[in-house]
Order: C-alpha cells, then structure tokens, then sequence
C-alpha cells in the first residue's frame, strides 16, 4: 500500500500564517512535516503504515501572491459542495494572499481548451452566501476529459493548483491529471477534496455530505415508519443511495431506530423460500402488523434481469455499471405478492432530496476543515493527495490509494452488528 505522499519541490517560503511551533505556549500550531498518523494505533511501531498528518506548514513552496489556483466539482451532487467552493476561495485569498482563483464549469468539462463556459473568476463577495444552498454553483458532470488538453489549458492560463471536489469518478480523473503533470514536469500541484455521499473511499473514515445524507434519509424513514402504522398489513419501503456500499442506509437506521429489515449490496437475499424476503415479511405482519424496510440502491441486483435500466454499453459516463432499479422492483413484487394479504405499501425514494439539499451543520465543519486542509497541502507543494480522515485526524492520502478499490461495510464487524441489534432481522435471508 502506497502511502507516501509526492512535493513538487523544497518548501522554501516562509508560511505567512501566523502560528507556532511551540507546545504549550497558548498558539495554534503548525503542522509538523514528519508528523503521521498509524493505520492501526494498536500495533503503531516504526514499522506499520501510516498517513501524512494534515495541516499548515511552516514553509511553503508557492507564496501566496504569485499563486493562480483552479477549482473544480465533479460527479452527482452532494450536500456541501458549495462548502468546500466557499471555504477554498476564502482560505486562499484571505490567509494566503491569493488574488486569481478561477472556477471551472459543469466538471472537467469546463478545464478543456475549447469548453464554451470560460472559467469563473471567484473571490470572497461570488461565494459569500453559497454555503445557504445545495448543489454547486460551478455546476458539475460526469465523464473523464482528455488530460493532455486539460493540462495544456492550465499551463495556458498559468495555473499553479487544482482543487477537485468530487467521489470515485472525481478522483479517478484528478489522479489521471496528476499522473499527467508528473509524466510532464509540471509543477502544478493536485488536491482532492473526498465528495461521495456513499461514504465509499478506501481509507477514509468519512466524506462530506454522508452526515446530510443519514439526516435526510432517517427523516424518510420515519416517514415510511408513520405510513406503515397507519394501515393494516402496511408496509414502508424506502429506497436509498448506495451503489457498492450500504452505509447510508445501515447508518439512517442506526438513526431512525425504526426499521425493520434494512437490505445493503454487502448481502445477498432470497425473496422466495422458507428464509426469503417474502416469508420474512409475513411473519413480521402476523406478529406486529406493519413494516419498514430500507434498501440500499446497489442491494439485490441479481434479482434484476439483465440489469433493469442499463443503456446498451451498460455503464453511465462515468464508467460506473448502470444498476437497475431495485426500489421499484420490490415495489412492485411485494405489492403483487400482498394483493391476497390487502398489502398497504408506501414508497419513498428520498434520492434526489438527500442530494440537492444544504449542509448540516456538522458536514459544514467538516467542508470546511477539509477545504482549509487541502489549500494547506497544495501551498506546501504537496500533490497527488486526497484530503482523508483516519482516527478522527484529518490526513494526506495518495490518490493512488484513494482510486484502489471501495470501502463496503464488513458483515463481521461491530457497525454491522450493531445494525443487526437493531433491525431485529435475521442474519441473512437466503
């Protein structure tokens, strides 16, 4: 596992931040350059990996004058991308001194030579009240670019730094751009900031906007919850957001404390058979009558022929496997199945609510501890990093590492058990 993180160069300059290197003396300090942070604090030797520990440096490779640095969003939106926008431009310009900050338009798309949004000029009176609204005001899409021609843009307008807000497929193409500055020789320095609302990147405890998620989410729940008590034999079905991972939807459970049987791409389910979905679903009415049950996007997909909803590449332009809609079709299943049963559902799929609404407040800290953080390490020079959080301490994170593989929820651990505690629901349903 690839743990080191890259520098453009010797950090020479003089941090202008005003801070200290001294314990104890009343002063917020600055980062130390070999301080790190162990995988595993239980076995921490000199040996174990560990992650470079986030922060402000004492020296600095650009000086902040002289910097030109680019932002850009990209992907689905998430609660607390205006955030992130918001705290980069002011961090630039107010603790660095940074005068051009330009935002690119609708993704990777806007960094293109002949894109037909020119970039933004951003300063602190554009983003002054974003952070009140979801979505972002750069606007945002899917699908990598060529990162030759994007490259020969920001060489172009002098760009020394690039911020990229955005998930799996946002990383993916600020690690291609990396590779292509490196491949290159230029000292432009790349930074993400981790924007999946499926909270899925490996080594990385949490992303914003999955705190907004689990809020909303857990008020659709309880929703269904009121539907399903309020009609015999009823039912509440909530449909959520999880395509290879089920922690929004194990999460909003923990939350709500009201559901019944929550289903996640992690395990696999029958729905026929003694130990199926539906024989589990008739015990539960004829013991207490009613029902809730969560499903995560990504759960029971190979229940769907052929991948219900797949265009005819099957994949969506950001590469991702197209996933049929495992919401409506249990909808429909279990309302068919009822009919003999006078079966009262209720669907909610709060989806596009959870995605287009503004920070709580507590993902408003986090935006802006990780939009503070990333300006830190792009001042210092440092490059091909994503911003993580591990042990609660806010790290450096190689982009190749980031992009290896997804975080899912382990089936042997305590979240999961705790979920299971909850549910009240069998162990597995097969």
């Amino acid at each position: 596992m690839e743990l080191s993180i890259r520098a453009l160069g010797e950090a020479r300059q003089p941090s202008p931040l005003q801070l200290s290197t001294v314990s104890g003396d009343s002063i917020a300090d600055f980062t130390p350059p070999n301080a790190r942070v162990f995988l595993d604090p239980t076995q921490a030797s000199a040996g174990q990996p560990s992650f470079e520990l986030a922060g402000p440096r004492a020296l600095n490779y650009f000086r902040g004058p002289e910097v030109t640095a680019a932002i850009v969003t990209v992907g689905g939106l998430c609660p607390g991308m205006n955030n992130v926008v918001r705290e980069l431009v002011l961090t630039l310009w107010h603790r660095y001194g940074v005068r051009r900050i330009l935002g690119a338009r609708y993704g990777f798309r806007g960094l293109m030579p002949d894109s037909p949004e020119p970039l933004q000029a951003l300063d602190p009176g554009v983003v002054r009240d974003i952070h009140l609204q979801g979505g972002t005001v750069l606007g945002s899409s899917r699908g990598p670019q060529p990162v030759d021609r994007i490259l020969g843009l920001l060489q172009q307008r002098g760009i020394d730094m690039v911020f990229c807000i955005g998930g799996d497929g946002g990383m993916n193409g600020a690690r291609a751009l990396y590779e292509e500055t490196r491949r290159r020789a230029a000292p432009i320095a790349v930074v993400g900031v981790p924007k999946t609302i499926d909270n899925d990147l490996p080594y990385i405890e949490r992303t914003f906007g999955f705190d907004t998620a689990v809020s909303i989410a857990s008020g659709a729940i309880r929703a269904a919850h009121v539907e399903a008590r309020s009609a015999p034999n009823g039912v509440g079905l909530v449909r959520l957001m999880g395509r290879h991972a089920g922690f929004i939807a194990a999460a909003a459970t923990l939350a709500a404390r009201e559901v019944n049987l929550v289903l996640v791409p992690e395990l696999p389910f029958a729905i026929e058979g003694e130990r199926g979905l539906l024989a589990w679903l008739w015990q539960r009415l004829d013991r207490r009558d009613h029902a809730v049950i969560v499903v995560a996007e990504g759960a029971g997909q190979e229940h769907l022929t052929g991948g219900a909803g797949r265009d005819a590449s099957g994949r969506d332009a950001s590469g991702n496997v197209k996933l049929g809609d495992i919401g409506v079709f249990l909808r429909d299943r279990l309302i068919a199945a009822g009919r003999s049963r006078d079966l009262q559902l209720k669907y909610i799929d709060p989806s596009y609510i959870i995605r287009a609404t503004p920070a709580t407040p507590s993902d408003a800290i986090f935006c802006g501890d990780l939009a503070e953080s990333a300006v830190h390490a792009a001042m210092a020079g440092k490059t091909g990093l994503v911003i993580g959080l591990w042990l609660n301490r806010l790290t450096h994170l190689p982009l190749a590492t980031a992009t290896d593989g997804r975080k899912t929820i382990s089936l042997d651990g305590s979240f999961w058990r705790s979920v299971i505690n909850c549910t009240g629901q069998p162990a597995q349903l097969v």
